[in-house]
């Protein structure tokens, strides 16, 4: 029988390599979405490489794009809760309002729980699951600037411990990835890079280069396997060494905070 696999925010970035490996390893990926293009697009190179997909196009946060999602899916063996973002942003937290707060909230963990809600049960039922959110290093660090998008992470993987010992009994097993330095569209390597010497990054990132998505996909289809049947309640470090040497400090032209190496 051919696995189900849901994946959200599947189009582009770590969502978009997990969707295409999950696909590749023989999954139907029912893919979600906010951009019906990027949607369109993935599709078309799942398919094109001899994958099953569909897709489902709407914001996550929103009740009926999970219905929609979990009509869809039916049953499903596999769910990545991929979405996540740091924005909205301020430029600290005395800036930031509730609104912000509010819209944070929903992007990194109340989706978490209303699409793992909606598909737990027939994992419940049919003795059998694997569920994979993605959290990030800042769950576990400080990160000045972003103390709510942390905060609500490390609900991620607070959620992703619990769970997990709730259902395992169940047959159903729940890890989470924790990202760090990832070249995507939502953080290009440029990006990252400004004001800072690309000779330096071995001295930031203890394996002197930034994640690519197939990286942080492969971890989570090794969570998603047969091979991790015995691994549940974790959430993995996907980033390089930066949070086993990581530490945040005043930039050196005293213009916020970095984590890596600043030109005065």
């Amino acid at each position: 029988m051919t696995r189900v696999a849901v994946v959200t925010g599947g189009a582009l970035g770590i969502g978009g390599a997990i969707s295409r490996r999950l696909a590749a390893d023989g999954a139907l990926v029912v893919l979600n979405d906010i951009d019906p293009g990027a949607a369109d697009r993935t599709r078309a190179d799942i398919e094109s490489a001899g994958g099953r997909c569909v897709t489902v196009v709407g914001d996550i946060v929103d009740d009926a794009t999970v219905a929609d999602v979990a009509r869809a899916a039916g049953r499903a063996d596999v769910l990545v809760n991929n979405v996540g973002d740091f924005r909205p942003a301020a430029p600290s937290f005395q800036d930031s309002t509730p609104d912000q707060w509010q819209r944070l909230y929903e992007l990194n963990l109340l989706h978490v729980f209303k699409l793992t809600h909606a598909l737990l049960p027939a994992m419940i039922e049919h003795g059998s699951g694997a569920i994979v959110n993605n959290s990030t290093v800042e769950a576990f660090r400080g990160i000045p600037q972003h103390p709510v998008y942390s905060a609500f992470n490390a609900g991620v993987s607070a959620f992703t411990r619990s769970l997990a010992v709730a259902v395992g009994r169940h047959g159903v097993r729940v890890n989470a990835i924790a990202p760090d330095l990832a070249d995507t569209e939502q953080t290009p390597a440029a990006w990252m890079l400004r004001d800072y010497d690309p000779d330096l990054m071995h001295t930031w990132v203890p394996m002197a280069r930034f994640g690519q998505p197939d990286d942080y996909a492969a971890v989570v289809a090794f969570l998603a396997s047969d091979e991790a049947r015995f691994v549940t309640g974790h959430t993995i470090p996907v980033d390089g060494g930066t949070l086993a040497a990581s530490g945040w400090f005043v930039r050196a032209d005293d213009k916020g905070w970095t984590n890596r190496p600043h030109r005065a």
